[in-house]
């Protein structure tokens, strides 16, 4: 058998109510309270009985009795000793004399009230009345067993209602409340055979209860997890195609060596590319590993205090043979300063951005390196007069992979990851980057560090 949630929802309703039936009849005499009730009522019937009979006398006994035929009524007037009017139905009161002393010494709104000893659910109550021939105890005696029953009986009825309309609702609620789990698990198995693009609809869209924000968040879940494989496709085809053109330069150069398709004399020209393919294909492996060391929450962090200044020098000339070779004038103006952070990152950060500035700067063009620290942050600045980047690149320039236009410039090397890695290393730091930038006049990488870090 199915287990919904649907039917335990009802199955646990109509169970409650079931045994809170079962319960409410049997401490119905209990909280009813039964002997004050009907001490009470009986008491204004003997009371009431004993005033009509003092008023008209015994003769109208008979006619008053006959209405509470449908109750075990019996009646006696007696002073103890002569008895003047007596109806017994199926058992006789069992009155002493001693009793009937006690009824004679009570006033009249003051009646005496016995348990019969013959049955537990009838009462006795004895009524002073005065009658022409003197002073006589008016003794009823009431069974309301059959009464109480009837009430229960009616409670007993009236429970059963409220659970024939209570099940009835209680499933049109289920329903409403269920179905959301139920469009959820649906949405949940197309994910689960790969489609991305479900989205759950909620019936009432101001709706925000738990059932609401459940959806929200599966929603928002359903989102980020078509982003992530959207990423990881594009992530797989642009891994395939920067491992993909080298492999091709190598195999078609090794090829055309081996067959001696290539003049001898040109076999070592031939052979410079292979090596470069290599190297590239290094690089882009090394790029790779430390991209998902850095996304990894094992990756090594220590920070220390250091001479910034310092640091950007020794990366200016690490890079040296690189701006040499295009005969690049450096500019740098550096405060000296320190900050807190970890220095082999942030030693890759600068490797970086002065790698990428040396990159997109003309043969004998200018960079410009600038450490300026203000009321609040430290500000560091790369800046190139190359191309520049189009404005509408600016949004997807820390993208993995991510290259401006492929057919822009053609002999500027790379993999579309520095810039990734850089900004990986900022957000881990909590720095913040920014990026200024006109076509064809150059571009402006700033790294903000707060002073209170």
């Amino acid at each position: 058998m199915v287990r919904s949630l649907y039917l335990k929802i009802v199955g646990t309703f109509i169970g409650v109510v079931i045994v809170s039936i079962l319960l409410s009849y049997f401490l119905t005499p209990f909280s009813l309270n039964q002997e004050k009730v009907f001490r009470e009522e009986l008491s204004t019937i003997s009371i009431g009985l004993a005033e009509v009979i003092q008023m008209t006398g015994p003769e109208s006994i008979p006619k008053l009795v006959k209405n509470f035929d449908d109750m075990d009524f019996d009646v006696l007037i007696t002073d103890g000793r002569n008895v003047i009017y007596e109806k017994q139905g199926n058992t006789s009161i069992p009155i002493k004399i001693e009793d009937v002393e006690e009824i004679l010494r009570h006033s009249f709104d003051d009646p005496v009230v016995k348990v019969d000893r013959h049955n537990k659910s009838a009462r006795i109550i004895g009524v002073p009345i005065m009658l022409s021939s003197g002073k006589y105890a008016l003794i009823t005696r009431i069974d309301y067993e059959d009464e109480f029953e009837d009430i229960q009986q009616g409670i007993f009825i009236s429970l059963l209602i409220v659970l024939f309309i209570g099940s009835i609702l209680i499933l049109l609620a289920s329903t409403y409340l269920v179905n959301p789990i139920r469009k959820l698990t649906n949405a949940a198995r197309k994910i689960a055979k790969g489609d991305f693009s479900v989205r759950v609809e909620k019936t009432n869209r101001k709706n925000q209860d738990e059932v609401g924000e459940l959806i929200d968040s599966f929603n928002h879940m359903t989102a980020e997890i078509e982003k992530i494989d959207s990423m990881r496709a594009d992530f797989v085809s642009n891994v395939s195609h920067e491992i993909q053109s080298p492999l091709t330069s190598i195999k078609g150069f090794t090829k055309a060596i081996m067959d001696d398709v290539v003049p001898k004399d040109n076999q070592k020209e031939y052979l410079h590319i292979i090596y470069q393919e290599i190297e590239r294909m290094s690089r882009l492996s090394d790029n790779l590993l430390r991209i998902a060391s850095l996304d990894s929450e094992h990756h090594p962090y220590n920070p220390l205090s250091y001479r910034l200044d310092e640091q950007i020098r020794n990366s200016v000339l690490t890079t040296e043979p690189m701006w040499n070779k295009k005969k690049i004038d450096m500019h740098l103006n550096i405060e000296p300063v320190e900050i807190y952070a970890d220095k082999d990152l942030m030693e890759q950060v600068w490797l970086n951005l002065i790698t990428n500035a040396i990159k997109y700067t003309d043969e004998e063009g200018t960079i410009e390196i600038v450490i300026r620290i203000t009321s609040s942050q430290i500000k560091v600045s790369v800046r190139d007069f190359g191309i520049g980047i189009p404005k509408e690149a600016l949004p997807n320039l820390f993208g993995r992979f991510y290259k401006v236009d492929r057919s822009r410039n053609r002999s500027v090397e790379g993999n579309g990851l520095g810039l990734s890695i850089v900004k990986k290393i900022i957000n881990i730091h909590k720095f913040s980057i920014t990026v200024d930038s006109i076509e064809g006049q150059g571009s402006t990488f700033t790294v903000n560090i707060p002073l209170s870090q």
